[in-house]
């Protein structure tokens, strides 16, 4: 890499560390437990809005995985979010009713509360909607894979996005609150996969899957981004630069193996086509506080309209993690 681009990167490293600092000042104090937590504590950090009814099972899910503590960052919801989380006694909560587009779709938030609180720890970093599976998931616990990356002297750990959907039209299905969403979206694309080298972050760039064939049939490299860094060992002088796409500083992103081997990574099982999808997507649309003036929700919106079916004859339905890698969508590596 060229001595040039290393310096672009630290000062683009930088403007986000301080963009961060600023942007702190856009957060309010809800409740803080942050006393609690330990050295050895894997920690979960969180932005979120309206998202009440998953939050049950979301919390039940990594608390099971070894999870001591949640940091959640919550953009001014309505839906009695903020309130349930603040009785949660392993939750510190903060508030804002700032833009969530000028915060950098939030990103500037996690950064500040990622460096005040995330340092020396392996942190965990989602939306309400994504849930880690990892090699041995079913039988060890997140710390488990921790401790095995720090000896391994690993920093970060990547995990490809996968939608998953129900089979059928997604408002037939009502899902619940506290319910496993993966009861009823189950199903996802093993293939339609399409990947690149981002290389000036040194990343892979990973579009496809139900979301592209469905609602960018036209256009699939305007589809989302499915790769994903959602598990960090936190450094204070870290910062996300694109969600949690991509890290600076640039090493953090090579989260596969240069040498033709295979690195451990997961899948971030993404449980967004439930019902509530359509009210969400068309709330979105109207606050208009996505990425790119929200092009992504104009097309679920314009996509929605017929109460599509995301299921092809292609879909598979999810067992396990094994399933996923004999697939080639995660890899446990050299993890026995």
């Amino acid at each position: 890499m060229k001595v040039v681009q290393r310096y672009k990167l630290r000062l683009e490293r930088k403007r986000f560390l301080i963009r961060a600092w600023r942007k702190a000042r856009d957060l309010l104090l809800v409740a803080d437990r942050t006393d609690q937590i330990r050295p050895n504590d894997v920690l979960c950090f969180v932005t979120l809005r309206n998202e009440r009814i998953r939050l049950p099972y979301f919390l039940r899910y990594y608390r099971d995985r070894g999870v001591s503590h949640f940091v959640f960052v919550d953009n001014d919801s309505t839906d009695g979010t903020r309130e349930y989380l603040a009785g949660q006694g392993d939750c510190s909560v903060w508030t804002t009713p700032a833009s969530y587009k000028r915060s950098r779709f939030g990103m500037d938030w996690l950064n500040a509360l990622l460096r005040e609180y995330g340092h020396g720890h392996w942190c965990v970093v989602v939306d309400p909607d994504e849930f880690l599976v990892y090699p041995f998931c079913d039988t060890r616990p997140i710390p488990a894979l921790t401790d095995w990356l720090e000896s391994s002297s690993i920093k970060s750990f990547g995990a490809m996005l996968l939608d998953m959907y129900p089979k059928g039209p997604i408002t037939t299905q009502p899902y619940s609150e506290g319910q496993n969403p993966f009861d009823i979206a189950c199903w996802f694309d093993s293939g339609n996969y399409m990947i690149k080298r981002n290389w000036d972050f040194g990343n892979l760039w990973i579009q496809g899957g139900p979301r592209a064939r469905l609602f960018f049939p036209d256009n699939p490299e305007r589809a989302p981004a499915l790769n994903k860094i959602p598990l960090v060992k936190w450094d204070k002088n870290y910062a996300f630069a694109s969600s949690t796409h991509m890290l600076l500083p640039r090493g953090l992103n090579l989260v596969f193996d240069e040498w033709g081997g295979e690195k451990a990574s997961g899948v971030l099982m993404h449980a967004k086509f439930l019902d509530t999808f359509t009210t969400k997507a068309r709330e979105e649309l109207q606050r208009k506080q996505h990425y790119a003036n929200s092009h992504e929700y104009k097309a679920y919106a314009a996509g929605l309209q017929e109460d599509p079916n995301l299921w092809c004859k292609w879909s598979e339905r999810f067992i396990n993690w094994r399933q996923l890698e004999i697939l080639g969508l995660m890899s446990k590596g050299n993890w026995a």
